[in-house]
Formats: structure tokens, sequence, C-alpha cells
């Protein structure tokens, strides 16, 4: 039984993390300005967290994840604001074509501030309350073990993406030139700011 809920959870958390959104735009290029252990952290970041809004929901935690949507007037002003910030950032990056020296320091920072930036996305406990209904899995007939096996199913789902994607990156990178990199900073940048100013405009519709 556990061994079901462990795949329903991968599937879960693999299809909710491959389409590129943000967070993939974020993944891939910083896979490809400070390589593939930077890229890795910040999937990591974003699996750590999509696990516990998919704890949320296995375990039916129904008030917390009620708490966090109703507070998603901030989560969405705070997450839209960060991903502007990063979006300029980025723009205005000087590429660099060696991949940094990442220590531990560094690739806490891009686990921490990727986890951050997934939790104040309100629609992600929406997105896997809908998907787990959509499953059959809204209510776990395996009691805790059954939830548990589906929020690590999800973390795996969600890391096994990451891993394929910057897989696929790296294998790129030697490929892309100082101006090929420039690029990336300027489409990473805008799509970054883009999507940050589309979470504040969502607030007045």
């Amino acid at each position: 039984m556990e061994v079901e809920f462990l795949v329903r959870g991968m599937i879960i958390g693999f299809s909710i993390a491959a389409p590129i959104g943000p967070i993939g735009m974020l993944c891939i290029r910083r896979t490809l300005a400070e390589g593939r252990a930077t890229g890795l952290a910040v999937g990591l970041g974003a699996a750590s967290a999509d696990s516990i809004y998919a704890s949320m929901a296995g375990f039916g935690l129904t008030l917390v994840s009620a708490f966090l949507v109703s507070q998603q007037v901030w989560l969405r002003l705070i997450g839209g604001g960060f991903l502007c910030y990063l979006g300029v950032k980025i723009f205005l990056e000087t590429p660099a074509m060696k991949a940094a020296n990442v220590g531990g320091k560094g690739l806490l920072g891009a686990y921490t501030s990727t986890f951050f930036l997934t939790l104040t996305n309100p629609a992600t406990i929406i997105s896997f309350t809908a998907v787990f209904a959509g499953l059959g899995v809204a209510s776990v007939g395996g009691g805790y073990l059954g939830a548990s096996a589906l929020v690590v199913g999800v973390f795996l789902g969600s890391l096994l993406w990451t891993v394929i994607l910057t897989s696929a990156v790296s294998m790129l990178r030697g490929r892309f030139t100082t101006r090929g990199m420039r690029w990336v900073n300027r489409v990473s940048g805008v799509t970054l700011m883009g999507f940050g100013v589309a979470a504040v405009a969502s607030l007045a519709f």
C-alpha cells in the first residue's frame, strides 16, 4: 500500500515541478552560471518546500493551508517583489564563463532562497490539493504511513526532475560563449521580473 502512495507522490512531485516556471528558470540559469551543484541546491530547496505543501494536503492540514491561502496578499507581494529583485540582479549581472567554486555557504544560500521563494507561492498548496483530489489521494487511506509515503514521493519526484534538468543543462554549458551567457542573463532576468510583476498584479483581480 505504501509503495503505491510513494509512486503516486513521485508522479505528483514530478508533474508539478516539470513545467518551467520561475523556479525552473532560476535552476537553469544558475546551473549555466555557477555549475550543476548550485542548480541541484536550487532544486533541492524547491523540492523541500513542495514536500511541506504536500504534507499539508496529504495529512489533511486544512487549517494550516487555509491560513496560508488567506495570507496570499502578503505572500504574493513578498514573492513577487523577490522575483523582481532577482530579475533585475540577474539582468545586470556580468556573465561568468567558469563555474564558481561554490562552498557550503553558497550552496546553502541557493537552497534557502529557493525554499522560501517557493513557500511564498500560495498557488502551490492549491495545486497539490487539486492534484491529490484528482488522483484520488485527497483522503489517504493508508493513514499516517500512506501520507508519509506520499510526501516522500513528492520530494523524490520533484528532485528527480531537478536531476534531469540540471544534467541536461550542464551538458550544454560548455557551448555557451560570453555573449550567449549575457543573453541567458537578460532573458532570465526579464522572465523572472515578468513572473514577479504578474504575481503582484494578480492581487488586483
